[in-house]
């Protein structure tokens, strides 16, 4: 287990929430791919979308939504971060803020000072799929593991079809 994953583990064990680690296959670690091999529901797995804005000060926000549903970064997230233009983060920078590959990225061991956007329908179930912090784990957590992160919860975050 990398460094990384056991900080993914022990930020778990911290909020004192149930979980489950799903090892996976790499390959299928992106999520259209992990749902239909593992059979996990898409209405249940959640995307975490590292964005930035791309007007005056550099902002980034950590943004997470259903995988049934799209993150509304020309509008909302635009709003949330007060920047004229907002963009996916480039993998290249992922990597550099995080310390994760898209396929892996976790809302779990984020850096200090980054924002965690929620979307308000990821926190009406029972459980989410989240990304482990590597394309080989995801984790099966309550969403009251966002109220511990001190996550912002928004409304239409995300975006039907």
């Amino acid at each position: 287990m990398s460094n990384l994953e056991e900080k993914i583990l022990e930020v778990l064990n911290q909020t004192g929430l149930p979980f489950e680690v799903v090892e996976i296959d790499p390959d299928f670690s992106d999520t259209a791919a992990f749902c239909g091999r593992y059979g996990y529901p898409a209405e249940q797995t959640c995307n975490t979308i590292v964005v930035v804005s791309k007007k005056g000060p550099q902002q980034y926000a950590a943004c997470v939504v259903l995988a049934s549903t799209r993150l509304d970064v020309n509008r909302r997230v635009r709003e949330l971060l007060g920047t004229a233009k907002a963009s996916f983060a480039p993998a290249e920078d992922v990597l550099a803020l995080t310390g994760m590959e898209l396929g892996g990225v976790t809302p779990l061991g984020l850096p200090a000072g980054l924002s965690l956007l929620v979307d308000d329908r990821v926190m009406q179930l029972d459980w989410v799929i989240l990304g482990g912090g590597s394309r080989r784990l995801k984790i099966k957590v309550p969403p009251a593991v966002f109220h511990k992160l001190g996550a912002q919860v928004v409304a239409d975050l995300g975006r039907s079809g």
